[in-house]
């Protein structure tokens, strides 16, 4: 099997082939945490923690680097906006987004540094486009990139450079040589976070974060670069720039983008009032069902997020669950099913192809294997298939299960019957087990 995906870059699938060999290096953009993670922070950890399953799998040793943005013009108006310690914020709002991400079968990343531990590197970068005479300074305002001078600026985005060149103007900075020159370095001002620099005092632009955090821990060019779709202009396009000019090296072979999310076929946004949290919907849905619905969409298309959909997606995933809970074990494994189920995977992370595999396989009552197969397909897609589910059952439920026990040992099979329907009008199930009979869920 070749693992094939979409790259960005050259707007193809290409087949996968990592810099070192057996080894793949990854780097995902990570929060800004200046608030609990949202339903577009689900869809992008869910879809990058299964590229990564999946490179596992395929038995590759992966480094998996993910970051955390904690200094931004966000965090501080958000910070002082609360009257709050912005450390204190950014670490209320760190703990929340882990915590939420566990709870959607996320696993943390090998590494996962934060922008304010890579102040020297991002330093030491800028001091490097300087000399390269990429940079220029506007007074009182900061350090700037000059996109002219970066001949292959737009590659990533596919944009046509001459209308990002000068002559456009933005309002809010008319110092600016290029519409598009970005921010290196931003001046402080007062009672403001800032660093010690050859420039003065300041902080870091956004974009030159990524930058010397993944060539600090990966070292150029790594293998796959991810990340929303919204940030393939400019963020990523200017962290090419910057990068390639600065390290002199590529930077990145393969970029890896996921669609973005509406709510209701709207765009999701605060403005809009259709702003949702991972909270909000751990509420009403548990994290195997959040990430089950992720899964049901191509990580490239747009997920759209409504309450029909979700439903749908909880009464798919517990149907699932209901028929794996009647497979018997036994020793083998399918090599059919978990062949086809790996090809669908392998061709660009086709998680609905997988998905319908993976249904097809669970209702093929000749199919053998299964618990040693499904086990196999979950280590990719984590929704913990075989995990039986701790559930309290009442006390009413628990004495009509007692009963139809007694009823079919005495093979009163019409009374048992009886009894197995008013299970289940009060939302429950049982199924009979060589040891006796278990209760679940209905």
């Amino acid at each position: 099997m070749v693992l094939k995906l979409y790259n960005t870059l050259t707007r193809k699938k290409q087949v996968f082939k990592p810099v070192h060999e057996g080894q793949v290096r990854m780097y995902v953009c990570g929060p800004t945490v200046n608030d609990v993670p949202h339903l577009g922070h689900a869809r992008q950890q869910v879809t990058f923690d299964i590229l990564r399953k999946l490179l596992i799998y395929s038995g590759y040793k992966v480094k998996f680097v993910s970051n955390i943005t904690d200094i931004e013009d966000k965090i501080i108006n958000k910070a002082r906006e609360l009257g709050e310690d912005i450390h204190k914020f950014t670490e209320r709002n760190y703990h929340a987004h882990m915590e939420d991400y566990a709870k959607i079968g996320v696993e943390k990343p090998d590494a996962q540094p934060r922008a304010t531990e890579y102040v020297k590197e991002m330093i030491k970068l800028i001091e490097k486009l300087e000399k390269n005479g990429y940079t220029y300074v506007i007074p009182e305002d900061g350090v700037y990139y000059d996109i002219s001078k970066f001949k292959d600026y737009g590659k990533l985005s596919h944009q046509n450079v001459e209308n990002l060149l000068s002559g456009a103007r933005i309002k809010a900075n008319d110092e600016k040589k290029n519409k598009e020159d970005f921010v290196l370095w931003k001046f402080s001002k007062p009672e403001e976070p800032s660093w010690d620099s050859p420039w003065g005092k300041g902080r870091p632009g956004w974009h030159i974060e990524c930058s010397a955090m993944s060539e600090s821990i990966l070292g150029f060019p790594f293998d796959i670069h991810g990340g929303g779709q919204d940030l393939i202009f400019p963020h990523h396009e200017d962290e090419i720039a910057q990068s390639e000019a600065g390290y002199g090296k590529k930077f990145v072979n393969f970029w890896v983008h996921n669609g973005m999310v509406n709510v209701d076929n709207v765009k999701m946004s605060k403005s809009l009032g259709n702003f949702r949290t991972i909270r909000d919907l751990l509420k009403e849905y548990s994290g195997e069902v959040i990430r089950y619905f992720v899964l049901t969409n191509h990580y490239r298309k747009p997920l759209d997020f409504s309450k029909k959909t979700l439903d749908d997606a909880k009464t798919s995933y517990e149907r699932l669950k209901n028929l794996i809970f009647l497979v018997r074990p036994d020793e083998k494994t399918n090599e059919k099913y978990l062949k086809e189920f790996v090809k669908a995977m392998e061709d660009d992370m086709n998680t609905p192809k997988a998905l319908a595999v993976l249904w097809r396989f669970v209702r093929d009552d000749k199919a053998e294997g299964k618990i040693k197969t499904l086990g196999e397909i979950d280590k990719i897609f984590g929704l913990k298939l075989l995990e039986k589910e701790k559930i309290s059952v009442p006390t009413e439920v628990k004495k009509l299960a007692e009963e139809r026990w007694k009823a079919k040992q005495l093979k009163d099979w019409k009374h048992a019957d009886i009894l197995r329907d008013k299970i289940n009008k009060l939302g429950f199930a049982v199924n009979d087990t060589p040891e006796g009979y278990e209760v679940r869920k209905a």
